[in-house]
Order: structure tokens, then C-alpha cells, then sequence
């Protein structure tokens, strides 16, 4: 049937409150966790390579095969959950995939050989993938329209945090003073789990989105939860009235949309949106990729660092690129989508280009080449991150999760897939000019996705998902109007 409703207009209208926290909390705190996995493995790559580790495998594995398939399983479950996330729901899938994550992690921490390592990388990658897709269209959907750059981008840059817990954790659990060399980085493993428990609690006080119960012939349900968020909202303010909600969308409620039907109205509807989505991927992707997995084995191969110390270095790395996110992120709603994301990328290329020329010449010690790439990432993360908003926001409610779980799966495998396997090719010869060829590919890249931004951005700031991108489900209000059809 065909149903009229206010619910985006009223969720858009909130003031931002308690509410809005249990929703950046329970959400956002998973990225915490994928940055704490992504940088241990980086970190622990030198102590699992050598005699003692209770695995026979190569460091170049590590940040290479292992690597590879953990984004390899992200890309897959990025594409499995995010069609089960338009079929059944942002709520129940985002419970699904920590709970997959926590698995995987679980049994990674008890490998006994190389292959079982590389399996659990893979079912960790797998869970963690699902959640891009299951927590950015839940997040989109929930936040206010003049909120949602800066939160998304703020919830997405929050990968930093626990990258910074990991490289400091790494140096704790690979202190042979204090563990066996076998035992370490098990424990960190162990430590994964564990807040992920905790997250899993506190992530059941999330609410499933609105806009999908609608959409999805749940009208009743969607109108209960936003009545109780704006009770809970008008209470914090002390009962003051709320803003009026401005406009109303009529739709067909349906339970299911098609995959063909999806691919279509992405690829043929929105085809300049396509390239945006592809080409911002692929560049953070690949940049990410290679030198999230990739740092350490640089700092231990050309500048002696031992391994348990790569930690320390990686933090500053991790603090700069949290502090991109924080920093930058309300620009995306004032300047704009279109400025920022352009600036961003182009100007975190031409700064990595800079660096490999500096590296080429023989001028950076570790210290200087961290710094060099606290500066880089500073805007290379927020560009990044802008890029998991602008495929969330710019194709029909009713694709997002699976739009979101494509550009995510087939960027991520032009970048995130080759990144880790050539950066570790080219690093492991020892050739200065091979890691900086590396470089000088991420920074054109990063460039290209930029230049491409700054022709086919699309200006979002402030404006409800529905203005952006109007859901395939939507009919004509004076359609509903002379049938004389229900509202909610």
C-alpha cells in the first residue's frame, strides 16, 4: 500500500540529545575494534615471523597473504550482510556481524598453524565488512541532516582510536619480559574479544532505523520509535516543544527490493554517482591498505626499529589521522561535500608525494618519516571517511546497504586487495626506490579520486537522505491524495 509519512522530516528536525549518544556510542565503537585488529596484526608482524612464535610464518605473510584475505573476507561480507541488511534490517544484521567478528577473532587468537591463521583472518574480515555496510546506512538514517557529515565522518575516523590502543597494546604484549613469545599476541587477540562483548551490550539499546521499518510495511513500529525518541528528547529539554518537521513523502510499502532492481537504479540511474563512489574507494583503499598493514615492516626493514617498539611510532601516526576526522568533519556540513572532499584527497596526495621524495633522498629518519605521514593522514583520513558517507547518502534509501557493501567490496579489492600484496612485494627488497614507487602509487590515486570529487561531488550537506537521492519506493503525493490512502 501506499502509506504517507513525516518520519525522515521528524528524525532530521532533533535536536541533538542523549538519544543521538546511544547511537554514536553503540555504532561507533566497533571501528575501535577494527583499528585495534588492523594495527596488531601490523605491529606483530616481526614477533609471529620469528622462532618461538608458535607459528611458522614469514613477516612478509603477514602483511601480505594474511592481510590481503583479512580485506578479501571484508569485501565478502560487506556484500553478503549488506544484502541481508535492505532484506531484514539495520538492527538485526549489526548484531550478526559482531557477533561473527567476535568468533573469528576468538579463534584467530588460538592458531596452532600458518593456514588457520590466514582462515580466521578471513571469517575476522568477514565480520567486520558487514558491519561498513549494516552500521553507515543505520547511522545516515538516524543522525539529523545538519549532523550527519561530521558524525559519520567522526564515527567512521574512530578506527584511529583503537589503532592507537593497538600500536600501544602491541608493545605491552610483545615485551618477552612480561610474555612468552608465543603468548603476547594471542593475548591481544583475546583483548579483541573481550571488548567486543562489551560493545555487543551496549549496542542492544540501538534502535532499528525508521526510514527501513516504513519502507518496509512497518509504518506503526517506525511511528512508536520516533514518538519515544522525541519524548526522550523533549524531556531533556526540560517538555519544550520541538521544531515542526517539514515535509512528508508518500511510498509504497514493500518487504523486499531485488538485487537487479538495485544494481539498476545505481549503475543506470546514478551512473556519475557510480564513478564518484568507485574512484574514492579505490584511492583511500588502496593508501589505507598497504600502509595500515605495511608501517612497521617500513620502520623494521629501513630504519632498524625492533618490532616491539613499531607501536610507539604508529600511535603518532594514529592520533593524526583521529584528529583529521574531529577536526575537519563539521567543515563537511558548512563548506561542503564538493570543497572538502576534493581538498582532502588531492591535498593528502601532493603531501605524499612530498614524502616519497624526501624518503628517495635519504633525508627522513623514522621520526621524520612519522611525522611526514601524521601530516599526510591528518587529511587523508577525513577524505577517506567522507568516502563511506558520500556512497551512504547518494543512492535511494532502499540500496544503501548494498551500495554501500558494492563500492565498499570492489574498491576495496582494486585497492585494499593489491595495496597490502604489492606494498609488501616492494618493501621487502630493501630498495628505497621500490617503497617509494609504492608511495608515489598511493598519492596518485588519492589525487586522481580528488580531481574526480571535484567534477562529480554531489552537494549533500544539510539535506535530508530523500532530497539527496529520492527512494525508489516514493510515488506522488497527489497520488495518495485522491486515492485518499493512509498516513502515519
Amino acid at each position: 500500500p501506499a502509506v504517507t509519512t513525516a518520519v525522515p522530516a521528524r528524525l532530521d528536525r532533533l535536536p541533538w540529545s542523549r538519544w543521538h549518544w546511544t547511537i554514536v556510542v553503540g555504532l561507533g565503537t566497533v571501528w575501535i575494534l577494527d583499528g585495534l585488529e588492523v594495527t596488531v596484526v601490523g605491529n606483530i608482524a616481526g614477533r609471529l615471523s620469528e622462532e618461538g612464535s608458535g607459528l611458522a610464518i614469514s613477516s612478509a605473510q603477514v602483511t601480505g597473504i594474511a592481510a590481503a584475505l583479512y580485506v578479501a573476507g571484508a569485501c565478502a561480507g560487506a556484500l553478503f550482510f549488506g544484502w541481508l541488511t535492505d532484506l531484514f534490517g539495520r538492527k538485526k544484521l549489526f548484531m550478526v556481524t559482531l557477533a561473527v567478528y567476535l568468533a573469528a577473532t576468538a579463534m584467530t587468537a588460538l592458531s596452532f598453524e600458518a593456514w588457520w591463521f590466514f582462515v580466521f583472518r578471513f571469517f575476522t574480515g568477514f565480520g567486520i565488512g558487514g558491519e561498513y555496510a549494516a552500521i553507515n546506512s543505520a547511522i545516515d538514517e538516524l543522525i539529523p541532516a545538519k549532523h550527519r557529515g561530521r558524525v559519520d565522518l567522526i564515527i567512521n575516523g574512530s578506527f584511529w582510536l583503537g589503532a592507537v590502543g593497538g600500536s600501544l597494546l602491541s608493545i605491552v604484549a610483545l615485551d618477552t619480559d612480561l610474555f612468552a613469545p608465543d603468548v603476547g599476541w594471542r593475548l591481544t587477540f583475546a583483548l579483541g574479544v573481550v571488548l567486543g562483548l562489551v560493545i555487543l551490550l551496549v549496542r542492544r539499546n540501538v534502535p532499528e532505523s525508521p526510514r527501513w521499518l516504513f519502507i518496509h510495511g512497518k509504518g506503526e513500529e517506525a511511528e512508536r520509535l520516533v514518538a519515544a525518541a522525541e519524548d526522550e528528547v523533549r524531556a531533556e529539554r526540560g517538555g519544550r516543544e520541538l521544531p515542526p518537521p517539514h515535509g512528508e513523502i508518500t511510498i509504497h510499502q514493500r518487504k523486499s527490493i531485488g538485487f537487479v532492481t538495485i544494481a539498476r537504479t545505481v549503475f543506470r540511474g546514478y551512473p556519475r554517482r557510480a564513478v564518484l563512489g568507485l574512484s574514492l574507494f579505490i584511492g583511500q583503499a588502496f593508501l589505507y591498505n598497504a600502509i595500515t598493514f605495511g608501517f612497521g615492516t617500513i620502520l623494521t626493514t629501513f630504519f632498524d626499529v625492533p618490532p616491539g617498539r613499531t607501536g610507539y611510532y604508529f600511535a603518532v601516526i594514529a592520533v593524526g589521522n583521529f584528529l583529521g576526522p574531529l577536526l575537519l568533519g563539521k567543515l563537511f556540513d558548512t563548506v561542503g561535500r564538493r570543497i572538502m572532499i576534493t581538498s582532502t584527497y588531492v591535498l593528502s596526495g601532493l603531501l605524499l608525494f612530498g614524502t616519497a621524495a624526501l624518503f628517495d633522498r635519504g633525508v627522513l629518519s623514522a621520526t621524520g618519516l612519522t611525522a611526514c605521514w601524521a601530516v599526510v593522514l591528518f587529511f587523508a583520513s577525513a577524505g577517506a571517511s567522507s568516502a563511506y558517507l558520500t556512497v551512504s547518502e547518494i543512492f535511494p534509501m532502499e540500496t544503501r546497504a548494498l551500495a554501500i557493501a558494492f563500492f565498499y567490496a570492489v574498491g576495496t579489492a582494486a585497492g585494499g586487495i593489491s595495496g597490502p600484496l604489492l606494498f609488501a612485494e616492494l618493501t621487502k627488497s630493501g630498495v628505497v626506490a621500490d617503497t617509494v614507487l609504492a608511495f608515489q602509487i598511493g598519492a596518485a590515486l588519492m589525487c586522481a579520486a580528488g580531481l574526480v570529487a571535484a567534477v562529480l561531488a554531489v552537494r549533500a550537506e544539510r539535506k535530508s537522505l530523500e532530497d539527496v537521492a529520492t527512494p525508489l519506493s516514493a510515488v506522488e503525493t497527489n497520488e495518495a491524495a485522491r486515492t485518499g490512502r493512509a498516513r502515519t
